[in-house]
């Protein structure tokens, strides 16, 4: 997700799960490099911010609501000390945006305290949860995370890492956790992988985890590899070890990783963001090519596939849009009218650049298609002859379950009521064409087994319970146009 104001994303887009950062480094100042490392993760979460650290003896914490230089000063990073921190930036995909349910989440196991951080997404978690309450369990807030922790600190076994070995044998659904004790970080992925979670090395002796290896490069990690789908990673004086906790049925890491959310400069599965959106361009261009004078991006994820559009088309790369990079998250709801100018807040049109021309406009996806048609609007009142909308991805036409918030679910969804002919019009283009699955495929340069696609084609790679499905399939007619 691009480093755009809430208010415009949640209407432009899917709400993004969370970033995990968590360090283990004996002498190091770990509160500070967990929080530039939650910078580094901004872009996965801004609804919250929270940092714990252990001393090999507690465990100190701070979690506020806001962006993480709001949630943090000078003051608290001094207070917080120790060898080893756990730092999560949050989006609210399930519970709402509380301090209770901000994270990392502090619990008591019979072996000590904990603290949890967690991207992703039960869909057992509503069961879960009522078991525990039918046994007494108290909870504060509405996360699943929360009841992840209550698992933990209800766990019989002797030690963390058997109570989280309990733990991923009754959860179900997609999480990248971190977890802390007093003395060691410990890495977890879920057995289908669904959400990234990578390993690094800092200063030849601590450790690192992040949910993008941009994060690792931020605080001057040497990037080691990736948390293994169904892995538990254990780092502490020891150095880092290994349990492979449960066998992976298959691979289904989130494709949209590539396609938005994660940062270019991240490495997923070994493959290069940034190179696999020029790719995007590139196939759209083969796919999809038409007469034009100038291919612009949507900023800023639409710009690396502009840039493959233009190179493969020979039409030129230029801009139409600057984007205002100095709006950022308020707690002051805007009110119906504000919200409408969303896009004119963040997007002011280049009339000189764009005036007479036609215009392949390049786009990473259209979710509720909200504000492309405002988009399009601009570029015409800035005098675009043409606007061909290209699309980095197929329709999306299925709601995620597995972390990334669709809100009221498939009825938000444009391309789950309309064909495309249908959506061109609403949107005001000239021509609307989506990315092929083959060709994302082609351009992301790895097997379509290691993906899930679910919100393309319905395949859910982890099995949705029906009471948690009809909570976002809420259309009576889906459309069969394409």
């Amino acid at each position: 997700m691009s480093d755009c104001d809430p208010s415009y994303c949640m209407s432009r887009r899917w709400r993004d799960e969370c970033g995990v950062f968590g360090i283990f480094a004996p002498g190091a100042d770990v509160a500070r490099v967990a929080y530039f490392g939650l910078f580094a993760l901004q872009h996965r979460g801004q609804e919250s911010a929270g940092i714990a650290v252990g001393d090999g003896h507690k465990i100190d914490h701070h979690v506020d609501l806001g962006l993480a230089f709001q949630v943090f000063d000078e003051d608290i990073i001094r207070r917080l000390m120790g060898h080893v921190a756990l730092g999560h930036v949050r989006y609210s995909t399930m519970g709402s945006n509380i301090i209770p349910n901000a994270q990392p989440m502090v619990g008591e196991h019979r072996s000590g305290p904990f603290a949890l951080g967690h991207n992703g997404n039960l869909v057992n978690a509503g069961v879960l949860r009522r078991d525990l309450e039918h046994e007494g369990v108290i909870f504060y807030g509405s996360s699943d995370t929360e009841v992840m922790a209550k698992l933990i600190q209800r766990s019989q076994a002797p030690t963390i890492e058997g109570a989280i070995e309990d733990l991923m044998h009754r959860v179900e659904g997609a999480y990248a956790l971190g977890i802390i004790t007093p003395d060691s970080l410990i890495a977890v992925r879920d057995p289908q992988g669904v959400r990234p979670l990578c390993i690094g090395k800092l200063n030849g002796a601590g450790y690192v985890i992040a949910s993008e290896s941009a994060a690792l490069t931020t605080v001057g990690a040497d990037f080691l590899r990736e948390v293994q789908p169904g892995e538990m990673v254990t780092c502490d004086a020891d150095g880092m070890r290994s349990v492979q906790v449960m066998e992976s049925p298959r691979r289904s890491a989130c494709i949209f990783e590539f396609i938005y959310f994660a940062r270019p400069d991240t490495h997923i599965a070994g493959k290069n963001v940034y190179m696999s959106r020029v790719r995007m361009g590139e196939m759209l261009a083969q796919q999809c090519n038409v007469p034009a004078d100038l291919v612009v991006p949507i900023p800023e994820t639409g710009i690396p596939a502009a840039i493959g559009f233009a190179a493969e088309s020979g039409t030129p790369f230029g801009e139409a849009f600057i984007k205002n990079r100095y709006i950022f998250r308020t707690f002051i709801s805007p009110d119906q009218r504000l919200r409408e100018l969303g896009v004119r807040m963040k997007l002011s049109p280049l009339k000189e650049a764009i005036n007479g021309r036609r215009l392949v406009v390049v786009d990473d996806s259209i979710v509720r298609g909200t504000t492309t048609r405002p988009e399009v609007e601009l570029l015409r009142a800035a005098g675009a002859k043409e606007i061909h909308l290209r699309i980095c991805c197929p329709p999306i036409k299925f709601p995620c379950f597995y972390g990334i918030d669709t809100s009221a679910g498939q009825k938000e969804l444009i391309a789950a009521q309309h064909s495309v002919e249908a959506i061109r019009q609403r949107v005001g283009a000239d021509s609307l064409e989506y990315l092929s699955m083959d060709n994302l495929v082609k351009a992301v340069g790895l097997p379509k087994a290691n993906f899930c696609t679910a919100c393309f084609d319905g395949d859910y790679p982890i099995e949705v319970p029906p009471d948690v499905r009809v909570t976002k399939f809420d259309l009576e007619h889906p459309p069969t146009e394409t």
